[in-house]
């Protein structure tokens, strides 16, 4: 390690649902708006900037984080590079950005990442590839993330598989809906999130949370896959568009600017399992961070895992029912949503909020990711 790392800003955009208030609003865009304004606010020229790291997971590909980047007004020297671990894209995309610093391969990077559901491109197979003739028309928009599965719904089979292995009960994943959108609810209530949201013209506030979801209205969710199923619309997490970027720099440049951290990144750590079972990440890959860092929960003073489904907040809670007081205390993707490929950044804002209001301490963050990859990063408050 040359140098610590630290988190010096960190900006997002409003989530929104696909289809609605983004839905115009190229994922480039979207990441650069928020570049430039976390720049502008910094007093941060381009040429600053060793690189930039953007997860992105349903774009068009060939490298969005370069448009972004050259959208966003940087120099077109400042290398760019895309990410593509699925959902946790943007947490990889910062433990990459704090590799290099640590590395010592430049003092000053911007991670994060950017996703628009809404622009999701139809693809089409190539028709000497044999999934052509498995998908009608050899067309699909959602990738392939298993060798023995091909389901445009996988990750949906997937959550569903590991609520039946856990025997996991209706009552339980209602429970951790409300709380999330009572939670979230809260969090904009009490101002917690308006010194991390950047209203944009088209949106200024998260538009998926129900602050009067009641246990009445999930009670007429029809099960997905039909009878004796337990995922519903609202025990999955909506499908969004959104960004959110980190500033990352080396203590040396930190100094040299004479600026304060919101935070410095501990440690970070990536673990795979079965693809079959991908709400399984989040807690494998935080237990994973946790040992090598010879920690454990109780440790913590906030923990943020992302809620693609509620069978997730399900495990922790059995497993680590006396943390719960510290889990996604400003509510999670089941209330604001999921914009794949910026979740992970969104969950160190959230995080670092969190970190604040408990008077500082040790976070951590873990996402899981589709293929049964999960990323955990773990931040401690300045």
């Amino acid at each position: 390690m040359k140098d610590e790392v630290f988190i010096v800003a960190g900006l997002r955009t409003p989530i929104a649902h696909r289809g609605g208030a983004l839905a115009r609003v190229l994922p480039e865009e979207l990441g650069a708006r928020v570049i430039r304004v976390l720049l502008q606010r910094l007093g941060l020229r381009g040429e600053e900037v060793s690189g930039v790291l953007a997860g992105n997971a349903v774009g068009t590909g060939g490298n969005l984080a370069r448009l972004m980047a050259l959208r966003a007004g940087l120099p077109e020297e400042v290398p760019s590079c895309t990410v593509d671990m699925q959902c946790a894209s943007a947490a990889a995309a910062i433990s990459l950005a704090a590799a290099k610093i640590a590395s010592g391969q430049g003092d000053c990077f911007l991670a994060g990442g950017m996703e628009s559901a809404s622009l999701q491109p139809l693809r089409v197979y190539d028709a000497r590839d044999p999934r052509h003739a498995l998908v009608p028309g050899g067309a699909y928009r959602t990738a392939q993330f298993s060798p023995g599965e091909l389901a445009e719904d996988a990750m949906l089979r997937g959550a569903e598989r590991v609520m039946q292995q856990e025997k996991v009960t209706r009552a339980e994943l209602d429970a951790a809906v409300l709380r999330s959108h009572r939670l979230a609810a809260a969090a904009w209530r009490d101002g917690l999130l308006d010194d991390v949201v950047l209203p944009l013209p088209e949106c200024a506030r998260d538009t998926g949370i129900r602050p009067h979801l009641t246990q009445r209205l999930l009670d007429r969710l029809p099960p997905h896959f039909g009878p004796g199923t337990l995922l519903n619309a609202g025990n999955a997490c909506a499908i969004n568009d959104g960004a959110a970027f980190l500033l990352l720099a080396s203590g040396a440049f930190l100094r040299r600017h004479r600026w304060q951290s919101l935070a410095r990144l501990v440690a970070a750590a990536s673990r795979g399992g079965n693809p079959q079972e991908s709400p399984r990440g989040a807690m494998r890959t935080a237990d994973f961070l946790l040992a090598q860092q010879g920690l454990r929960y109780e440790d913590l003073a906030a923990i943020e895992f992302n809620e693609a489904f509620a069978v997730i907040d399900v495990l922790f809670a059995r497993a680590h029912g006396d943390c719960l007081a510290r889990y996604n205390c400003l509510g999670g993707a089941l209330a604001y949503g999921h914009p794949y490929g910026a979740s992970g950044a969104i969950l160190a804002l959230h995080l670092m909020q969190s970190l604040r209001q408990a008077g500082g301490g040790l976070g951590l963050l873990s996402i899981a990711g589709a293929g049964g990859m999960g990323e955990a990063i773990l931040l401690e408050r300045c």
